[in-house]
């Protein structure tokens, strides 16, 4: 049979999943995302990429601000769903919405539960140096990500990958490993395990604090850093050039030896010491500027061995 879904996504993670269930054959009855927001230069209100793809391919889309109270409650229970799809909605979902969908809520995460439960599972499993991650398929209950788990499968997290490699390799794998679920479901078969009671960490949402690199840190936690926040919300460094200091993105590196003061630049290559061992600074983002190539930026932005970086301040 086919099944009646509420689809509950808002970021471009989300879409692969929406695409997948759509290529199914499922009836999408709704689509739930977050409300537009200011983007851009002019800040625009702008739909969030759920929201776009939804309306695109003639789906009707809702955008409440909060699921709270007998209105949202009226207006879920009126689709007459047998289930909700959840992948990276960003509201919390009250327990008398949870209980509206026939066959309840399922839901999408990006890690191995109960490791990386939360915002930024991403993010966090290559900051933290993680060899692998993964995609669960799992019940939702009133706990964050405490649901048991369905279905999952593991990735492997190479040395330089980076968060937004492994977003789009986790995207496009949760979307099939969703279809299988709900296929599962279909025919009585989607069985669910606990998590593990130990392991559990969390991963709280980014801080625009914690991005400036540390080049103090050993060369390991500094490449894992940068790695971990590519493309967005990207790590950055502070250097001196002619016009001044300026703010430089960095969205790639690679770990090399090299030793000398932390946030020294060893070599015309952009190799800068850390706290032990040094990286090589493989693309950087200047503000207002596309991302470049390390001997691109030298040419514009020279910064020659012995040059001194976030010394400001």
């Amino acid at each position: 049979m086919t099944l009646r879904i509420i689809f509950m996504g808002s970021p471009a993670f989300a879409c692969p999943t929406l695409a997948e269930i759509i290529g199914a054959g499922h009836d999408v009855v709704a689509v739930y995302s977050q409300p537009p927001r200011p983007a851009g230069r002019g800040q625009a209100e702008r739909p969030q990429p759920v929201h776009r793809f939804a309306s695109d391919t003639g789906l009707t889309v809702f955008t409440p601000l909060t699921l709270r109270g007998p209105e949202a409650l009226a207006q879920m229970q009126a689709h007459g769903a047998d289930v909700a799809v959840v992948v990276a909605y960003g509201l919390l979902l009250p327990q008398a919405i949870l209980e509206v969908p026939a066959h309840g809520c399922l839901n999408l995460h990006a890690s191995l539960l109960p490791r990386w439960r939360g915002a930024a599972p991403i993010h966090r499993a290559i900051m933290a140096g993680d060899r692998d991650s993964g995609i669960m398929v799992m019940r939702m209950e009133a706990g964050l990500d405490t649901g048991p788990v369905c279905l999952s499968e593991r990735v492997a997290i190479d040395a330089d990958m980076t968060t937004g490699q492994l977003h789009d390799t986790l995207a496009t794998l949760g979307g099939s490993l969703m279809v299988r679920a709900l296929a599962a479901l279909e025919r009585g078969s989607l069985t669910s395990t606990a998590q593990a009671a130990a392991g559990i960490t969390y991963a709280r949402k980014i801080d625009k604090a914690e991005t400036r690199i540390d080049f103090a840190q050993e060369c390991a936690d500094v490449h894992n850093h940068i790695r971990g926040l590519s493309p967005t919300p990207a790590a950055w460094l502070e250097a001196i050039g002619s016009a001044g200091p300026e703010r430089i993105k960095v969205l790639r590196s690679q770990l090399v030896t090299g030793t000398g003061p932390a946030g020294t630049v060893l070599d015309d290559h952009l190799t800068v010491a850390c706290g032990r061992g040094a990286v090589r600074l493989i693309e950087l983002q200047r503000a207002g500027k596309k991302p470049m190539a390390a001997a691109e930026l030298q040419r514009g932005f020279p910064l020659p061995a012995g040059s001194r970086l976030n010394a400001i301040g």
